[in-house]
Order: structure tokens, then sequence, then C-alpha cells
């Protein structure tokens, strides 16, 4: 599978983005997902899981209320609804699938899109 990552932007503080995550090459039913960030310097970080129908997710207590994971199965496209966001926000985000792990630890994903920018100013 190839994911494709988009949405991203340049947003002001308090702003809301969507940020989309469309799969080629193969169904995305049938994997589970998930979103990372990765701010300069710093390590990947966890931001969002999603079982491969929808019926769970995941997400650390850091991100819990301002961000929402979902998946539309037809239309083969996973979303990162973000509200409220927050200078600390400012990363590249990429999507990432794994036909087994439903998982908070990248290295359990096997599938990772190129990610998209997103940067919130003060």
């Amino acid at each position: 599978v190839q994911l494709q990552a988009s949405g991203g932007g340049l947003v002001q503080a308090g702003d809301s983005l969507r940020l989309s995550c469309a799969a080629s090459g193969r169904a995305l039913s049938n994997y589970n997902m998930g979103w990372f960030r990765q701010a300069p310097g710093k390590d990947r970080e966890f931001v969002a899981a999603i079982t491969w129908r929808g019926r769970n997710t995941f997400y650390p207590d850091s991100m819990k209320g301002r961000f929402t994971i979902s998946r539309d199965n037809a239309k083969n496209t996973m979303y990162l609804q973000m509200i409220s966001l927050k200078p600390a926000d400012t990363a590249v985000y990429y999507c990432a699938a794994d036909p087994a792990h439903f998982s908070r630890y990248d290295y359990e994903y096997n599938y990772w899109g190129q990610g998209t920018q997103v940067t919130v100013s003060s």
C-alpha cells in the first residue's frame, strides 16, 4: 500500500486543520492506521491510532480532546482533525499503516506516507 498525506499548511494559534491520508495500491480497510509527528530536532511522536474498521481509537493523553482520528474505508482515506492548534503542534505529520498492529510505537508500522508540514504561528 502507498500512503499520501496532505492537508498541512501555515495556520495561526487557535485554528483548526484536517489532515488526510489517502491510500493506493491496496484497500485501506486491510490496515490499522496511525498518525505520528516530528518536530525539528525532536523524536517522532505518536499522535493517534485507529483500528481497521474504525471501531477503536487511541491517543496519548497530551492529544486527547484536541485531535480526532477517523477513517472512511469507502474513500480509502484516513483523517486527523486538529482543533485549537498551538505553536507546539508545529511538525511534519506522517500517516502510517500496518496489517497487524494497533500501536503507539512507530517501529510497529510497516508502511509510511511522506509527511505533510503543519506550522502554527503564535
